[in-house]
């Protein structure tokens, strides 16, 4: 019966560490969240855009890398339900917490992680056209508890499919940013 006790009381000490542990947060000082991205992260600045500085906290216990997807929710490719891959970056070690502005091209980062988009290995601004809404734009990144060497596929379509299949049931926390923006008229 002690041995019963002990283990209860074991696993409600455990249950209760996880169940204190704050949502991890994704940030950024480029823009606050919700609001429209600055022309220099975007596909309209006149020198190219760069990729913001993102910063992340209270990453989950037992992380060993994170994926950074951001996409254009408002956009339906080809008829179906992908949207507007605009950067995606796996296999980001556990022990970093940020990435730096202006990210440099290249499928594989000097820390081990990679990055496509459809514009190729690289970070890619947000375009909407003038003539239309304001388009959301959302980062979100995943703490895995798994490191994902994975190599870019032959498209980048192929390559995120990979990516989400290989993390599902991988998962242990989750984090979202989002900024709006159209071209300029």
């Amino acid at each position: 019966m002690k041995k019963l006790s002990l283990i209860i009381a074991l696993l409600i000490s455990t249950f209760s560490a996880f169940a204190q542990q704050p949502p991890m947060r994704l940030t950024t000082d480029a823009f606050a969240d919700g609001t429209v991205i600055p022309l220099k992260y975007t596909q309209a600045s006149p020198t190219g855009a760069v990729s913001p500085a993102l910063t992340w906290t209270n990453v989950p216990p037992g992380t060993q890398s994170f994926v950074l997807w951001m996409h254009d929710v408002d956009l339906a490719l080809n008829k179906t339900s992908e949207d507007n891959l605009h950067w995606l970056v796996w296999n980001i070690p556990s022990q970093n917490t940020s990435l730096p502005e202006n990210v440099p091209a290249g499928s594989h980062l000097p820390d081990g992680s990679y990055q496509v988009s459809y514009a190729g290995p690289n970070y890619r601004g947000p375009g909407a056209p003038a003539s239309g809404p304001l388009h959301h734009y959302v980062f979100e990144l995943f703490a895995l508890d798994i490191k994902m060497d994975e190599k870019p596929g032959s498209t980048v379509l192929e390559t995120k499919t990979d990516i989400f299949k290989l993390m599902q049931g991988h998962i242990l926390g989750k984090a979202a940013y989002a900024g709006l923006f159209h071209r300029p008229q």
